[in-house]
């Protein structure tokens, strides 16, 4: 049973961020610290990821576990990237430079930088730009081959969703989120009659410049301005279980850019409105009928080879031959293979970004191109689309989202400790 502090380790790994190199430049004198199926894992490498997550435990103040306990489990980790990796190369799992490219910028830009400033920050920890854009190579590959066999291990029944669904925490977690704003006139519990008249002066006053039209923002920064007790700000994303009952029970009944009426609360007079909401009642969502085929890589078919015959079948179809038919005889989506590729209806939210992309953008009756997601090469056609009230089934889907992100995590540990069983490992002395 792995400790905790091999769960803390493991997720300083997984950062995508992570300092490790992904391929230390050996020193003289390097060794092999373990063989690993057809792959090693040299001592360069064990001694550059342990400098890594030494330094970060030490500059996050937290406790130093013994060295050699840091050296096992890093030891162990590289031992499992390998055999991931090996799993990704024979399955012909291939991270080219332009998605790489984006993956990079995505990250500098989640950290609120820009590309050359990110690659200027790495500097300043002493990793190369090329040292991370090839660990996130590495990783990025880790997280195909794990979606490919963790993701095709795990089952969500009906039974479940439903009894997620009548659950507190899945009534919960599937109600409707609130972006709310607010303003507050503040007043204390045991204010004096004159006290709770003049506040309500001001809140009325304000209330009536927000129904013409004002800014709550512009509305308090005057008032404080002028040097009236006003606050104002906004609250962020909130379920209303997560609001006061007064304050929820009146941010259910308005519509997005409504205000309620002001509320009095043991901390003041306090007018709310609604910003945006997601989730919940009354959810109309674009529906899309397509058909597609689908190429999977295999152990005995590489990417490229799988690209090369969803062209070959992009090809043919463009000559004139029925999409149904070659659906039929090649695609390898089990669920609509025997449709003629058929699916049933389906919201862009189910779907991975990719596929999703694809089939929002081309029009009703066109073929796209061949293009490849987390599963495969696709080929994609349009046959119809429609905007229904979706509330029950976005519920449904958030549920089993939710069951299949918690299943995943337990079923990826069981998965990584059969690999490990699985491989040849030779673990030299140290």
């Amino acid at each position: 049973m792995p400790s905790k502090f091999h769960h803390a380790l493991f997720g300083l790994f997984a950062s995508l961020l992570l300092g490790g190199t992904a391929q230390a430049q050996f020193q003289p004198l390097d060794r092999v610290a373990a063989i690993v199926d057809e792959d090693v894992v040299m001592q360069s490498q064990v001694d550059q990821r342990f400098e890594d997550i030494y330094r970060q435990l030490r500059a996050s103040d937290s406790p130093m576990p013994p060295a050699e306990e840091i050296r096992e489990q890093v030891l162990d980790r590289l031992i499992l990237e390998s055999i991931q990796l090996q799993m990704g190369a024979r399955a012909g799992i291939r991270i080219d430079d332009a998605s790489l490219n984006q993956t990079m910028q995505q990250i500098a830009e989640r950290n609120g930088l820009s590309l050359e400033q990110f690659r200027q920050a790495l500097a300043a920890d002493g990793i190369s730009f090329e040292q991370a854009r090839e660990q996130i190579r590495r990783e990025m590959i880790i997280n195909q081959v794990r979606q490919r066999r963790v993701g095709d291990r795990i089952q969500i029944t009906d039974q479940e969703v439903r009894n997620f669904l009548a659950s507190e925490l899945g009534r919960n977690q599937t109600a409707a989120d609130f972006r709310l704003a607010m303003i507050v006139v503040p007043l204390a519990d045991s204010a004096s009659d004159s006290e709770v008249q003049q506040a309500a002066t001001h809140i009325e006053a304000i209330y009536s410049e927000l129904l013409s039209g004002a800014d709550m923002a512009n509305v308090a920064r005057q008032r404080m301005q002028r040097g009236e007790d006003v606050e104002a700000g906004e609250l962020g994303w909130r379920k209303s279980s997560q609001l006061p009952g007064l304050f929820a029970g009146a941010i259910e009944r308005l519509q997005v850019g409504e205000f309620t009426r002001p509320l009095r609360s043991p901390s003041g007079l306090h007018i709310i409105q609604l910003l945006e909401k997601r989730g919940g009642d009354g959810q109309l969502m674009d529906e899309f009928r397509v058909r597609h085929i689908l190429i999977k890589p295999s152990e005995i078919r590489s990417e490229n080879d799988a690209q090369q015959l969803v062209e070959r079948l992009y090809q043919r179809i463009a000559d004139g031959e029925s999409f149904a038919t070659l659906a039929r005889s090649f695609s390898e989506d089990p669920g609509s293979a025997l449709n003629g590729g058929t699916l049933e209806w389906i919201s862009p939210d189910a779907l991975v970004p990719e596929f999703r992309e694809i089939m929002t953008s081309i029009p009703q009756g066109q073929v796209s191109r061949p293009f490849a997601t987390q599963f495969g090469w696709h080929i994609l056609e349009v046959l119809d689309q429609r905007r229904v009230d979706m509330t029950s089934e976005m519920r449904e889907q958030q549920a089993i989202n939710l069951l299949r992100n918690r299943k995943f995590d337990d079923e990826l540990q069981s998965w990584l400790l059969e690999i490990r069983q699985d491989t040849f490992v030779e673990i030299k002395s140290q």
